[in-house]
């Protein structure tokens, strides 16, 4: 039996957009909690937000290399997933799901073969893995920035991995994507936007869509 495809639209900061992602479809919702993102949303919007959600669609709070302090804030806003989007070690990804109690995806930046060496080590202890284009040197954000990586090198990783695939989806390649790769789920953001942090419900819907045909 075939899994169906689990999608996530990320950095969804206004209500209006939250509701057409869940009218077009979508399985999970994502919220940004960084403040160099276009898509930050602060503590107060993000429990609005998640409460908005709550009963309707799965959230998922995306963090970078969070504090202790900012782990224990959003956890207590009860979201159904936190995403770990920052340079977080094996070792701190375990801790960080054993305080929160909440469900963890773990982001890798790939580029290479050697970046999915990562993926077993961050599986036994993430609930899901997220591989996403690695940003060029320099970049002031660890995602979101539009670019896809090379989605042969997936064909080396261990089909008993359950990932979500992103980076630089959008929905004229969507349906490639999961035609190329089957992943588990799809996570987009710049993809479904009309300038950085603006989202769109008719992109939103096509591309799950696009999605959905395809799978």
């Amino acid at each position: 039996m075939t899994t169906p495809l689990t999608i996530k639209i990320c950095g969804i900061k206004t209500f209006d957009i939250l509701d057409a992602a869940i009218a077009a479809g979508a399985d999970m919702v994502g919220f940004m909690h960084f403040q160099r993102s276009p898509r930050h949303v602060d503590l107060e919007e993000i429990g609005s937000l998640i409460s908005q959600a709550r009963g309707r669609i799965e959230s998922c709070v995306v963090l970078v290399n969070p504090d202790n302090s900012c782990v224990a804030e959003i956890a207590a806003l009860g979201p159904d997933w936190i995403q770990l989007h920052g340079p977080e070690t094996i070792h701190r990804v375990e801790t960080i799901r054993a305080e929160a109690g909440v469900n963890i995806i773990k982001a890798l930046p790939i580029a290479t073969a050697e970046d999915l060496e990562l993926v077993a080590g961050f599986a036994e202890v993430a609930d899901r893995i997220l591989l996403d284009a690695k940003p060029p040197k320099g970049a002031e954000r660890p995602g979101g920035l539009g670019q896809p990586f090379d989605w042969r090198l997936l064909e080396a990783l261990d089909p008993e991995v359950q990932f979500m695939l992103s980076g630089g989806l959008t929905p004229d390649n969507v349906g490639e994507a999961v035609a190329a790769v089957r992943p588990y789920g799809l996570d987009v953001s710049s993809g479904v936007e009309t300038a950085p942090g603006v989202k769109n419900a008719a992109l939103i819907e096509t591309f799950i869509r696009k999605a959905r045909a395809a799978a």
